[in-house]
């Protein structure tokens, strides 16, 4: 294990590139699971059904997109020592050396502190305070819990359920019902997400020191039994909008198509926990369902 973790920070540090280019800085703040979170919040915000305002919209957009970049930045900062001992991630900028950590924590500050102050003043104060507490858990909380206690998934869950309730709340709903319901939605979804996420990466995780359930799971079955259970779970929430009235058919139709799309790998996940293709076919049938689901959502709520 020693050995492996070496010939990984070696192949990092020997790369071609010892200078960071823009590429590096730009995926430091790892722009997909980013922007995924943003387009959450942007879904959010017009399942609200509010007036169009420009303005305020292109702000939410900015402000949010500024704020997951920076926590993307600050998580490979803080784990930058653990990311030097995974293979798929010793080449990081700052953990193979191309950026320092002086550097990428000041990107990552300016970043977030940047998003949340242009919430404020451009969106409103509550859209800010909930943009800086999904800050502030994914760092402080979820990032440092991970070589704790296997419990920082859920604790993780939190912060990345928060961006739906931030649109929510942007197009001036309030804290009433159906935001908390999208927020519940997001929570639910990432479960099983992350469990089959975990299974399939559980060696990186193990090298990494991490204290994840795939770890101490030898045989898989408790990280394929929670992830069937999360997902039972998520199929009874996304039926919740329908109490609404501007809510109809569509979404009754799309949440029973992928409720069952969701299942059914994870019932083979959990028949064989051993089988990492449950495991991956259960993980795509996560990227599926959140874009799909929420779409649903919008559509029904404008269109049907």
């Amino acid at each position: 294990m020693a050995n492996l973790t070496q010939t990984n920070s070696i192949k990092a540090l020997s790369t071609d590139r010892t200078e960071a280019h823009f590429s590096d800085w730009w995926e430091l703040t790892k722009p997909r699971l980013s922007l995924m979170s943003v387009a959450t919040a942007v879904l959010g915000y017009f399942a609200a059904g509010p007036a169009l305002d420009l303005s305020l919209f292109f702000s939410l957009c900015l402000g949010t997109t500024l704020a997951a970049f920076g926590c993307g930045v600050l998580n490979q900062w803080w784990e930058r020592d653990v990311d030097a001992k995974m293979e798929r991630t010793a080449d990081r900028a700052i953990a193979a050396g191309r950026i320092s950590p002086t550097a990428g924590f000041i990107y990552g500050i300016a970043l977030a502190l940047t998003g949340v102050v242009l919430l404020a003043y451009k969106v409103n104060i509550t859209a800010a305070l909930l943009t800086a507490a999904t800050v502030v858990l994914y760092i402080l909380a979820y990032t440092p819990l991970k070589r704790v206690t296997p419990w920082a998934t859920e604790i993780g869950a939190i912060p990345g359920a928060l961006p739906p309730l931030i649109g929510w709340v942007a197009a001036g709903a309030g804290f009433s019902s159906m935001g908390w319901i999208l927020f519940a939605i997001l929570f639910a979804w990432q479960l099983p997400h992350f469990m089959a996420i975990s299974w399939m990466c559980r060696r990186d995780y193990e090298e990494g020191g991490f204290k994840m359930l795939s770890v101490s799971d030898a045989t898989g079955r408790q990280v394929a039994i929670k992830a069937l259970a999360w997902t039972i779970v998520l199929c009874l929430i996304s039926l919740a909008p329908l109490r609404e009235p501007q809510f109809g058919w569509l979404l009754l139709v799309v949440s029973l198509v992928l409720g069952y799309a969701h299942l059914k790998p994870a019932i083979q996940f959990v028949r064989d926990p051993g089988n990492v293709a449950h495991a991956r076919k259960l993980f795509i049938a996560t990227l599926l369902y959140l874009p799909a689901y929420l779409g649903a959502l919008v559509v029904d709520r404008f269109f049907i």
